[in-house]
């Protein structure tokens, strides 16, 4: 086994490095890495929409954080937010007309970044790395 007992360190560079690339190609679109995410995330659900605490659990972050990025998108046009239907103390978000089209055009920054950062692997190197990133990410959700 390789002699490397910092594992988080490297994580952290790759890490700061692709979110450094990707805000950069996303800046001249008013956009952060954080608000992409938010958008993708709705923009996978069934209805383009989800209650705020589901998003909240699926970025990872706190209410408070969470509410700050659908805030901002929300004032850009992106999503819109309204109570649920169902049950009125349920704020829902849902990804705008426009936020589909800016979601679209912002994965696409997103892989030119995630290209650059991955130039030096040869394709079966990057398979691995893509399978082993899966593996890591699906021990999160214990």
């Amino acid at each position: 086994m390789a002699e490397c007992e910092m594992y988080g360190v490297f994580i952290k560079q790759i890490h700061d490095e692709l979110e450094k690339q990707i805000n950069n190609q996303l800046r001249s679109e008013d956009l952060t890495m954080a608000q992409v995410g938010t958008l993708v995330i709705l923009n996978r659900t069934s209805e383009s929409r989800m209650p705020l605490k589901e998003l909240e659990r699926k970025l990872h972050v706190a209410q408070s954080t969470a509410l700050g990025i659908v805030s901002r998108l929300e004032r850009k046009g992106l999503v819109e937010c309204f109570g649920d239907p169902a049950d009125r103390r349920v704020k829902m978000v849902q990804i705008t007309d426009n936020g589909i089209h800016c979601c679209h055009m912002a994965v696409r920054h997103v892989k030119m970044a995630e290209e650059h950062l991955l130039a030096g692997l040869a394709d079966e190197e990057r398979a691995v790395f893509y399978t082993l990133l899966l593996k890591l990410c699906k021990s999160f959700d214990r």
